[in-house]
């Protein structure tokens, strides 16, 4: 039997390259289909778009004024989601308690919920008789519904949960050595979570926020019912949107422009950068 030189590698046989087949033209034609019923609309937004009078139709003041509250209130959302939702995120992914799952399915509640529920269950809470609101607003002066408040916690409502999910993912799968190590050294709790917890969860956090950037500023059901439709106070992009569609065709195609250029773009950032597998 022939044996291996000491000091010399073993040869690996090469690993033959997968083989491509042709695709069964039963999953071929249904694919295709899927894939038309997808990119048709958003390609009609494109074809249907009044180029020709689009510069002054995004000037408009109706335009602007909806552009710069949308932008506004999601940032605003997703300030408030990025407070709240990464230590709700860390507990979901670091702490063992009773009813963690419970917990878990009622984060991600928002996302199954029809959105107009979700601006009905904010009523009644934040109401002037709701569960809180009439004591918000007996003992602070503070009223939400139909105010750009109110357009904020609509928005962060629907859009937390994108936030949640991305973070807790994060956290389970960064690697809990470089947290030891740090508490080893003498670093607090808080440190090791500001120093070392959030760095490792970057991407993952980057991520999130972007999506629950998007989702807020796309946010309509939970707006129109919780805020209401007021041009300059709670009109957000797709409330104007709406309007403009029993009045102005082309505007509100216009209008749906920026908000599909919008969403294209953080999908395509997000795949790119955060999202890509080798």
């Amino acid at each position: 039997m022939r044996q291996t030189p000491p000091g010399s590698a073993r040869r690996l046989p090469d690993v033959a390259p997968r083989r491509r087949g042709r695709v069964p033209a039963a999953l071929l034609i249904p694919a295709g289909l899927g894939l038309l019923f997808l990119v048709l609309p958003l390609a009609g937004l494109v074809v249907r778009a009044p180029w020709t009078t689009l510069p002054q139709r995004l000037t408009a003041p109706g335009a602007l004024t909806a552009l710069r509250l949308s932008v506004q209130t999601a940032t605003l959302a997703t300030l408030f989601c990025l407070l709240f939702g990464v230590p709700l995120a860390w507990l979901l992914a670091r702490v063992e308690f009773p009813g963690r799952r419970l917990v878990r399915a009622l984060v991600t509640v928002p996302l199954v919920l029809p959105p107009v529920v979700g601006g009905v269950a904010l009523l009644l809470v934040f109401g002037r008789r709701g569960l809180l609101g009439g004591w918000l607003d007996a003992t602070f002066g503070v009223t939400l519904p139909f105010t750009t408040a109110g357009v904020v916690l609509a928005e962060a409502f629907v859009a937390m949960p994108f936030l949640v999910i991305a973070v807790e993912g994060a956290l389970r799968a960064a690697d809990h050595r470089y947290e030891e190590a740090a508490a080893t050294l003498g670093a607090g709790r808080w440190t090791t979570f500001t120093h070392v917890t959030l760095p490792l969860v970057a991407p993952g956090l980057a991520a999130g926020a972007v999506l629950c950037w998007a989702r807020a500023l796309g946010e309509f059901g939970a707006t129109i019912t919780f805020a209401g439709n007021y041009p300059g106070r709670t009109q957000t992009m797709p409330l104007a949107v709406y309007l403009a569609l029993e009045t102005d065709l082309e505007s509100a195609i216009v209008l749906s422009l920026v908000l599909l250029i919008v969403s294209v773009g953080i999908l395509a950032a997000l795949r790119d950068r955060w999202l890509a597998s080798p």
